[in-house]
């Protein structure tokens, strides 16, 4: 059993309970997902629950709950019998990338987290346009950013890779660490307190397991060798994991990302603020910086204020982003073509029926 404040249930969700007004509801926390069911915990205890097949098919679209998502259930969880979940609470936060291929849906990563760590190992797997990529997310989501460079052990110039890091980042909270040797995790864990979730999120063979597993002072997440040829990972980690750390605060584990996905523009101002400020005096609201008259954006390039590359993934994040909008819009739209015409036959069938009687 576990204390529901334990969990990060508080005012935010109980509002919504109690404006349910729905007698014996059991809030519940999505703990992991599995292919048939989901893990919950709650002051009740720890099981297995389904959706509601009503509920599924309201939230085909709207997207399913995932892993940190507050749920209710009908009936105390067991662990020899899966419960069902009736209702599903509105969330604080949400990280969601653009699922992979050609679908254009959102994926929730984690759901009512406080805190998102980007990840990335200072070896071959450093990229600070991909650290870029994930703070645009994690600012998009309403959650707190921040960055971890893993596998400070065996890197010789991590001082300027934190130093580049914190130039494209500003304001961004940046720990070096060394998970290996559970070193640097104090700031870590001092940030993650009684009823604070935080998630892990990067590619694979960043050592987002390994951290959880420092965290824990235990090896209960499984982790997995690097490739040598390219330090990448095997994504060990299959799927997403919420776990509760010794002395209160939990941490989500999530699989490695061999592609992040923008899902739409939002958070990209908050990782280029600098770009963004000057784009307040660009001659046209909708500059596109590239080649409109009176572009301050472009000025500011030309005078050396801001990097001629910087502006340059700005402007492609930007456009993959818009992108991806466009692709999910005209799905929703094919989608809401199909279910009108589907009504428009059935009301066709109607009329035809009654004209027979």
């Amino acid at each position: 059993m576990y204390e529901l404040s334990t969990l990060g249930f508080g005012p935010f969700f109980a509002e919504q309970l109690r404006s349910w007004k729905i007698t014996g509801a059991i809030p519940a926390r999505i703990a992991a997902e599995h292919r048939d069911a989901y893990e919950v915990w709650s002051g009740a205890g720890a099981g297995q629950a389904q959706l509601a097949g009503r509920l599924r098919l309201d939230l085909e679209e709207a997207g399913l709950p995932g892993v940190g998502d507050w749920v209710a259930l009908k009936a105390p969880p067991r662990p020899d019998h899966t419960t069902v979940i009736d209702r599903v609470f509105a969330r604080r936060t949400v990280f969601v990338r653009g699922a992979a291929g050609h679908q254009a849906r959102a994926q929730v990563v984690a759901a009512n987290v406080d805190l998102v760590f980007a990840v990335c190992g200072l070896d071959a797997d450093f990229n600070v346009r991909r650290i870029e990529r994930y703070l645009a997310r994690i600012f998009a989501s309403g959650a707190q950013p921040a960055v971890i460079l893993n596998k400070a052990d065996i890197c010789e110039d991590r001082a300027a890779r934190v130093l580049e890091v914190e130039r494209h980042c500003p304001g961004v909270p940046v720990h070096e660490t060394s998970a290996l040797h559970a070193e640097g995790l104090a700031a870590i864990r001092a940030g993650i307190g009684e009823g604070v979730t935080a998630a892990f999120v990067g590619s694979s063979g960043a050592g987002k397991s390994t951290l959880v597993n420092a965290l824990l002072g235990e090896e209960r997440m499984a982790t997995g060798e690097v490739r040598a040829h390219d330090a990448r990972g095997r994504h060990v980690t299959s799927h997403r994991q919420l776990v509760l750390l010794p002395g209160g605060g939990l941490v989500l584990d999530t699989p490695g990302m061999r592609e992040l996905q923008l899902f739409d523009e939002q958070g990209l101002d908050a990782v280029f603020e600098d770009i963004a400020a000057v784009a307040a005096r660009c001659h046209f609201k909708d500059c596109g910086h590239d080649s409109e008259p009176g572009c301050a954006v472009r000025a500011a390039v030309a005078a050396g204020e801001i990097a001629a590359e910087r502006l340059e993934h700005y402007r492609k994040l930007e456009k993959e982003a818009r992108a991806y909008e466009r692709r999910h819009d005209a799905r929703l739209r094919r989608q809401s073509e199909r279910v009108w015409g589907q009504l428009h036959d059935e009301a066709a069938r109607l009329r035809r029926f009654k004209g027979r009687e």
